[in-house]
C-alpha cells in the first residue's frame, strides 16, 4: 500500500480529557503517523470531536449554554490542547458538519431502501420529573450482567456488555437524578445488524492472528453472545435529523412513518463513525482553491478502486472496539449492497467503502489501581499535564508504557523514574555531552580526519541491527517494544562515548578524537530522525544542534550510512538542557493535587 489512513477513536465534546483517553487512541495513531510520513509514505491523519448525542447536551446544560455554542467552545479548547500534544492530525473536524449530516441521512437512506434498516415501536425511558424521553446515555443505574452500579443505559464501562436503557436495575435519571421515571412506547428506526451476522464472523475471523487478541476477541464476544439489530436513533434535539421524508420505498415497498419519526435523531454512534469519512471530506473541501461540494478526492481515500492502494488503519480503546467492529461494518456492508431481481444480494453498482485493514485496540490506562475519573477529578488531565511539564515526558511516558497487551497504571513513582533515567540520564546526557565536548575542543563544528576503526565497525553494526528492530515493531504497530528498541539505541550512543573517550583520546591522538566527536555527532542526529515520533518537540531542539532540517527522513541503509551525513565543518551547539529531572518535592506536590492511591470508583 502507498497510501496510510489512520483515524483515532472521536473525543466527546464534553470536557477536558485525561491521560488514559489520550494513551487510548489519539497519541499512538500520531506516533505512527510521524513514523509513516517520516518513511515518505502518503499519510493522512484524520480525527474529530464527537459533538453529538448527550454528552454535549449534559455538557452545554451545565454551564447554561446554547448546545452549538458550547460545541464550538469546546473544540476550540480540544483542538489547543492536542497541539499542545503535538497530535499531528491532518484534520481535526467536528462530527456536527454539514459534511456529517450529509453523509449520515445519505447512509441512513440508502440502508432503508435496501431493506437493512427498519421502524420498531420501542420501550422508552420517560421522566416524569425531566418531562421528557431519556435516551441511552441520560439513563444510568445497576447492570444486570456484572452488578457495576454506574452503568449507562448504552454499554457498561465495567464490563463493556451492550445495554438497553429498560435492562438497568435501578434506573435513573442521569439529568435530575430522579427515579421517578416509567416506560413508554416511542418509534424508533434500526439497523438489522443480525442480516449481516456470517459475514461480520468470516470478516472478524480473518483478522485473528492480525489484529490484537483484544480486538479479534471482544468483536466474536459479541457475535457468539447473540448479535442484536440496534436502534439507531433517539429522542433528542441535538443531532442529525431523521430525513424520512425524502426516503424512497423499502424492497417490500413500504416507506417510513414519517410523521412517528418527525423530530427525531440519528444515534451518536451512528453517525460518529460516518465522521472518519465526513472529516476527510471536510480535509479536502477546506483546500485553497477546493470546490466545497465535490466529493472526488475525499472517496479517493474511501471508495472503490481509488482507495486499492490505501492502508486503513484505526486506533481505540477496548471500549469502542464492538462499534468499530460490529457497528459500523454493517452500516457499510449495507450501503456496498444491493438487492437483485432475484431477491439475491451483491455488491452495489456504487464503489464500496473501504473497511478497516488494521485496528489497534488499547487496553485502560489506570491511576494507582482506580480509573481515571472525570466526575471525581482523579488523576491527570491534560490541560493540567501541559501545564506542569512538557508535553515530551508524557508522550515517552505513555508510549513506553502503552496498555496493549494488558492494562497499564499509572504511578507518579514510576513516572518519575522512567522519565529521568530514559530522557534525562540517556538520551539528554548524551546530546548534552558530545555537543558541549564539539564546543568546547573543535571549535563547534563536525571535525575532519582520522578514519573510522573497529569501534565504529561495531558500532555500525549494533545500529544497523536496532534499526531494523525498531523499524519491524513500528510496522507492527507495537509501540513498548518499539520504544525498548529506541532506548537502546540511545544507550549504544552512550556505550560508544564511554570506549571512544574522545576527552581521553584528544591528548595523544587529536585524529582519534576526532573520529570518536564526528560518530558521536552522527548518532545525535540520527537519534533526531527515529525520536521523533515519539517526542517532537525535543527531536527539533537535538536536530536543530546539529544543523539538520525538521522533520527529517527516516534512516534507511546500513550502520555506516546513516552514519555518516554530517559534513565536516558544520557549526552545532548544544541546545538547552532538553529534559530536567524530576524531583521528589515534585511528586509529593503533584500527589497532593491529582490524589493518589486510594482507589475511587469511575465513572468513565
Amino acid at each position: 500500500m502507498t497510501r496510510i489512513l489512520i483515524t483515532s477513536a472521536l473525543p466527546y465534546i464534553n470536557g477536558i480529557k485525561h491521560l488514559g483517553n489520550l494513551a487510548g487512541s489519539m497519541l499512538p495513531a500520531d506516533v505512527y503517523a510521524r513514523f509513516q510520513r517520516a518513511r515518505g509514505r502518503e499519510t493522512l491523519y484524520i480525527c474529530a470531536t464527537d459533538e453529538h448525542g448527550t454528552p454535549a447536551e449534559l455538557g452545554a446544560a451545565a454551564l447554561g449554554q446554547d448546545v452549538r455554542a458550547y460545541c464550538d467552545d469546546q473544540h476550540q479548547i480540544q483542538r489547543g490542547l492536542y497541539a499542545g500534544f503535538g497530535i499531528s492530525f491532518d484534520h481535526f473536524g467536528r462530527s456536527s458538519s454539514l459534511q456529517n449530516r450529509t453523509l449520515t441521512q445519505r447512509f441512513a437512506q440508502g440502508l432503508w431502501e435496501a431493506g437493512f434498516i427498519e421502524g420498531r415501536v420501542t420501550k422508552q425511558v420517560y421522566s416524569n420529573a425531566d418531562k421528557r424521553f431519556l435516551p441511552d446515555r441520560y439513563v444510568v443505574g445497576t447492570c444486570p450482567h456484572c452488578g457495576y452500579n454506574a452503568a449507562r443505559g448504552d454499554q457498561c464501562d465495567n464490563c463493556t456488555r451492550q445495554l438497553d436503557p429498560v435492562d438497568l436495575i435501578h434506573p435513573r435519571s442521569s439529568v435530575s437524578g430522579s427515579e421517578d421515571i416509567e416506560i413508554r412506547d416511542s418509534l424508533h428506526l434500526f439497523l438489522k445488524q443480525t442480516a449481516f451476522d456470517g459475514k461480520l464472523r468470516d470478516w472478524i475471523t480473518d483478522k485473528k492472528g492480525k489484529w490484537p487478541v483484544l480486538v479479534t476477541s471482544t468483536a466474536l464476544k459479541w457475535l457468539d453472545e447473540g448479535l442484536q439489530d440496534r436502534g439507531i436513533t433517539r429522542d433528542l434535539e441535538w443531532g442529525v435529523p431523521v430525513n424520512a421524508a425524502d426516503w424512497g420505498p423499502n424492497p417490500a415497498g413500504e416507506r417510513p412513518d414519517v410523521a412517528g419519526l418527525a423530530g427525531k435523531v440519528f444515534y451518536v454512534w451512528f453517525d460518529a463513525p460516518i465522521e472518519y469519512i465526513a472529516a476527510t471530506w471536510e480535509w479536502s473541501a477546506a483546500k485553497p482553491g477546493a470546490d466545497p461540494a465535490s466529493e472526488t478526492e475525499y472517496e479517493s481515500w474511501w471508495r472503490g478502486p481509488a482507495a486499492s492502494d490505501v492502508s486503513y488503519v484505526e486506533f481505540m480503546g477496548k471500549d469502542n472496539v464492538p462499534f468499530h467492529t460490529v457497528g459500523f461494518p454493517c452500516t457499510l456492508f449495507g450501503s456496498n449492497e444491493t438487492k437483485t431481481a432475484d431477491g439475491s444480494w451483491r455488491p452495489s453498482s456504487n464503489a464500496p467503502w473501504k473497511l478497516v485493514d488494521t485496528l489497534k485496540g488499547f487496553n485502560w490506562l489506570n491511576y494507582y489501581g482506580g480509573r481515571f475519573s472525570t466526575t471525581h477529578q482523579r488523576g491527570v488531565f491534560i490541560d493540567a499535564a501541559l501545564e506542569i511539564l512538557p508535553a515530551d515526558y508524557w508522550r515517552w511516558w505513555i508510549v513506553a508504557n502503552a496498555p496493549e497487551s494488558s492494562d497499564a497504571m499509572f504511578t507518579w513513582e514510576q513516572f518519575q523514574a522512567q522519565v529521568n533515567a530514559d530522557l534525562a540520564d540517556v538520551l539528554g546526557n548524551f546530546v548534552n555531552r558530545i555537543l558541549k565536548f564539539t564546543e568546547t575542543r573543535f571549535e563547534g563544528v563536525v571535525p575532519a580526519g582520522g578514519e573510522p576503526g573497529p569501534l565504529e565497525d561495531k558500532l555500525h553494526a549494533d545500529v544497523a541491527a536496532k534499526l531494523a528492530e525498531l523499524n519491524e515493531q513500528m510496522e507492527a504497530i507495537d509501540f513498548r517494544k518499539a520504544t525498548q528498541a529506541l532506548r537502546q539505541l540511545w544507550v549504544l550512543g552512550n556505550q560508544y562515548l564511554t570506549e571512544a573517550a574522545p576527552w581521553t583520546a584528544i591528548k595523544t591522538d587529536p585524529a582519534r578524537a576526532a573520529v570518536a566527536v564526528r560518530t558521536g555527532l552522527n548518532l545525535v542526529a540520527l537519534f533526531a530522525k527515529v525520536s521523533e515520533p515519539f517526542i517532537p518537540f525535543a527531536a527539533e531542539k537535538i536536530a536543530g544542534g546539529v544543523g539538520e532540517a525538521y522533520p527529517g527522513q527516516w534512516p534507511t541503509g546500513e550502520g555506516a550510512a546513516v552514519l555518516d551525513i554530517l559534513p565536516a565543518g558544520r557549526p552545532v551547539a548544544a541546545p538547552e538542557v532538553l529534559f530536567k529531572k524530576i524531583e521528589n518535592d515534585q511528586v509529593a506536590a503533584w500527589l497532593e493535587r491529582f490524589g493518589g492511591p486510594e482507589p475511587v470508583e469511575a465513572d468513565g
